[in-house]
């Protein structure tokens, strides 16, 4: 299942071809990368676990990038100044710009594919990438709602185009002659199918090492900004373990912090604390109960989310009875709580593209995959025919909070998988 029934028949015609559900999984990843640039893309992060028939287990890959080594927290504040002073940016914003480079993280999906690749792809990555090659070389017809997001994003970056250090590559990559493509028109990303096939030819050090990653390096240098080719090489994913909550016999499972999955958790163990099954499906006390749980949960992971390399969360508090039991005691029936009420705001919004495969030897892959805010940061690297993530937006510039931005760090990440078993 994925957002775009195109990239679905990809996945289906791997499976067909002898794949695994890993090496479907890819291929549709890749294809909507082509077909949905307005949700995601190889200039992004991924996150996804897998369920191993032959160890009955599930395991969780990280594969989100880091910040640039050679960039400091004041050195950020003192770049975001600048901006203001060039007129570049509000004088009155506060936070770090959503779109140029100043938001940039290092891409980590085509380590992400590669690492569950290595592990559990049956075919030839060749063979796995090559659908989406072709699509990209030959078009395909744009599906009616990514045609509307192409002409949010346009709307979009005319509208943020100061904070961006070129738009030129984008615009003739996805926008040519200044307008979003249409539904139906046949699209395609001829840069984008040199960038598969090197990829395919050159591996993951292709992108990390290799002539992509000089090729981002270049760019990176002529719009000046701060990633490098040392960036991009110390690059590494990282194999992480799920961890589950219990619901009414059935159980979800998340993966830890720099994302946002153990907020799902925190949900359910508030939640436990009543029985929803006595309210009608559907009714206003089951939402009331769920979004207000939800409210909770979020502030509790507002205030302490961030890559636990930087940062000393309190995992087992957060997710324990005693805690479910003291937020619960915080709602009530006749009263919402109030932005007011919590200790930091809450982010507002959001969607992203989201897909899953199975295959006939009971192998399952729940996968996502983004750039961020729409299409990403507005950066297409020359020749390459991909955006890069504005994943680092969502760094704190406050010096006392775990996700403060620091180099060579991971952001707090709002894209997750998710796994149910019973």
């Amino acid at each position: 299942a994925t957002a775009q029934p195109l990239a679905s028949q990809v996945a289906l015609d791997v499976l067909q071809s002898g794949g695994s559900a890993v090496d479907a999984a890819i291929a549709a990843n890749a294809a909507l990368g082509l077909m949905e640039p307005t949700g995601n893309g190889i200039g992004g992060d991924l996150f996804a676990i897998v369920w191993d028939p032959k160890t009955e287990k599930l395991h969780g890959y990280n594969g989100s990038g880091r910040s640039p080594m050679g960039r400091d927290l004041d050195t950020l504040k003192a770049n975001i100044a600048e901006m203001k002073a060039e007129g570049r940016l509000d004088p009155d914003f506060d936070g770090i710009p959503s779109h140029g480079s100043l938001a940039v993280t290092v891409p980590g999906t085509v380590d992400g594919w590669f690492a569950l690749h290595d592990r559990w792809g049956k075919l030839p990555i060749q063979q796995v990438l090559a659908p989406a090659a072709d699509y990209a070389e030959q078009g395909f017809p744009l599906s009616p709602v990514i045609a509307s997001g192409f002409a949010a994003n346009l709307r979009r970056f005319e509208k943020v185009a100061p904070m961006v250090e070129e738009l030129d590559n984008a615009m003739a990559t996805y926008f040519p002659g200044g307008k979003a493509p249409d539904a139906g028109e046949i699209f395609k990303n001829p840069d984008l199918a040199r960038t598969l096939r090197t990829l395919a030819r050159e591996g993951r050090d292709g992108f990390y090492k290799g002539s992509i990653a000089r090729q981002m390096a270049a760019y990176f240098d002529s719009i000046g900004a701060d990633l490098s080719a040392e960036d991009l090489a110390g690059h590494s994913g990282e194999w992480v373990e799920p961890r589950g909550v219990e619901y009414h016999g059935a159980t979800l499972w998340e993966l830890p912090p720099n994302g946002q999955g153990f907020a799902a958790l925190m949900m359910l163990n508030i939640l436990k604390q009543t029985d929803l099954r006595g309210y009608d499906r559907g009714s206003s006390e089951v939402f009331h109960l769920m979004v207000e749980s939800k409210r909770l949960a979020f502030e509790a992971m507002a205030q302490t989310f961030a890559d636990p390399e930087f940062a000393d969360i309190p995992l087992d508090t957060l997710l324990s009875e005693t805690f479910a039991e003291a937020q619960f005691k915080r709602l009530a029936m006749d009263t919402v709580i109030t932005p007011e009420a919590l200790a930091i705001p809450l982010e507002g919004e959001g969607d992203t593209t989201y897909l899953t495969v199975a295959d006939r030897d009971g192998m399952m892959v729940s996968l996502i995959q983004s750039n961020y805010r729409g299409m990403g940061s507005g950066l297409v690297p020359t020749g390459l025919g991909f955006m890069l993530q504005d994943r680092g937006e969502l760094f704190s510039l406050d010096s006392k909070h775990p996700n403060v931005y620091a180099p060579n760090k991971r952001p707090f990440h709002t894209i997750i998988p998710a796994f149910a078993t019973r």
